[in-house]
């Protein structure tokens, strides 16, 4: 059994996939792209991540793509991408459970003062800050797939209201979670907000969601989280935003370029909070349970889950 893997990779974190798939699939035979051409008519399965364009020509037999990240926006934009092949994305438990995390994290931040209180530490300031209820915090979390929904229930379960939102029709059944939906939706769900977490998918649709509008409709002092891509946010936008006071803070997490440039306003923003794209790492151990479970299902003639929609974007 020869499958494909490729992507960008550092030296380190391609032997941890090669161990945990090997692992996992004994009896697979992992190859480079130059090793997968060399015997092209026996290669089914591509198993990639961000994988250089044209990587995945010269395949005749490819059956199924299966994404080790859970965004596929940068593959779909590959125009040597097999047409017809099934592309799954990764859906990990571990990987949505660490993402539920870090936007608990950033409500608690934000509801509580904490990055203010930083900065005064920095400065060598007591100061006391008024403390509001969870239940007195509105949060909107955009996006309801898998991680939007894991990241609405566990911020929930701390007593904030919380309502998510999704640009499709289709109803969401969410636990308890207010959900809703279409572009009509947005504005009313904006404007009751004091925090708003992005895990949108990033599609043409999505792209600069987060806008000198999209700031205008939240309250003044609102703040936002972004975990989902940095193409979502229009970045003068978001800084003119938070030079007016329209918005408070901003926890981002993903860039319109990674790493983020040297010099970038971003950096040195004292109301902006930079991570280096680390809000829901993959973990190859996981991971890899996830991958040869679906090269199963594709193998015995089943449906591999977790498919894209290539027409929808993700």
């Amino acid at each position: 059994m020869n499958i494909l893997l490729s992507g960008e990779f550092e030296a380190a974190e391609l032997h941890d996939w090669e161990q945990c798939l090997s692992s996992a699939l004994p009896q697979a035979r992992w190859l480079n792209r130059d090793a997968a051409l060399a015997v092209a008519d026996t290669v089914e399965v591509a198993v990639v991540a961000n994988p250089p364009p044209g990587s995945l020509r010269g395949l005749p037999k490819l059956r199924l793509i299966q994404s080790l990240w859970a965004g596929v926006d940068r593959l779909l934009q590959d125009p040597t991408l097999p047409p017809g092949v099934p592309i799954a994305r990764m859906v990990d438990p571990a990987m949505n459970a660490a993402m539920a995390e870090t936007a608990l994290w950033a409500t608690l931040a934000l509801h509580r003062g904490f990055f203010g209180y930083a900065e005064a530490q920095r400065r060598g300031l007591w100061q006391p800050r008024p403390q509001r209820r969870a239940d007195e915090v509105p949060v909107r979390v955009l996006g309801l797939g898998q991680m939007g929904l894991s990241a609405a229930r566990r911020i929930a379960q701390q007593g904030y209201p919380v309502c998510g939102w999704s640009l499709g029709s289709r109803a969401i059944a969410a636990d308890g979670i207010d959900c809703r939906q279409g572009s009509d939706a947005l504005p009313g769900l904006l404007a009751e907000a004091q925090v708003v977490i992005n895990l949108l998918p990033l599609t043409p649709a999505t792209a600069g969601l987060l806008d000198a509008r999209f700031f205008a409709a939240l309250p003044r002092g609102a703040a936002i989280v972004n975990l989902a891509r940095g193409a979502h946010v229009v970045d003068a936008d978001l800084l003119a935003a938070l030079a007016r006071g329209q918005l408070s803070h901003a926890v981002l997490d993903v860039f319109r370029s990674e790493p983020l440039p040297a010099g970038h306003a971003f950096w040195t923003h004292p109301q902006v909070t930079v991570l280096p794209h680390v809000a829901a790492m993959t973990d190859p151990r996981s991971a890899a349970q996830v991958v040869v479970a679906n090269l199963r299902r594709c193998f015995s003639g089943a449906t591999p889950e977790h498919l894209v929609d290539r027409s929808r974007g993700y």
